[in-house]
């Protein structure tokens, strides 16, 4: 898993409605140009689903993702699949830190021999 993290003046209470709100990753990702939610969901929770479009260069590529915790203040993490096989797990963890608050984004990288092609 590799991660990365930073210390932001604010309190993880604060924090945590942005980084949980898949439809709004695009705003923070190099990567991402938008997530929509799938079916009747409509919030992030433990079992929603959302669709992810990303472009890197000329490459372009949606995927499946679905909520695997939803921690308020503390931690919301996902697993993406992309054609039903495992891609990653991201995971943003918040840790209080005096009157700040420790960001921290994890990645555990999935993907098979195939999809690493």
């Amino acid at each position: 898993m590799t991660d990365r993290s930073i210390l932001i003046h604010a309190r993880p209470h604060d924090v945590y409605p942005l980084i949980a709100d898949p439809t709004r990753m695009a705003e923070w990702s190099p990567e991402c140009l938008r997530c929509r939610w799938v079916g009747s969901a409509r919030r992030a929770e433990v079992g929603a689903r959302f669709r992810g479009t990303s472009r890197n260069g000329w490459r372009r590529w949606s995927t499946t993702s679905t909520i695997a915790d939803a921690r308020a203040g503390e931690l919301f993490a996902w697993e993406v699949t992309y054609c039903g096989m495992p891609v990653a797990r991201w995971e943003y963890r918040l840790q209080p830190e005096g009157d700040d608050v420790r960001l921290t984004e994890a990645v555990d990288d999935r993907r098979g021999r195939f999809l690493r092609a």
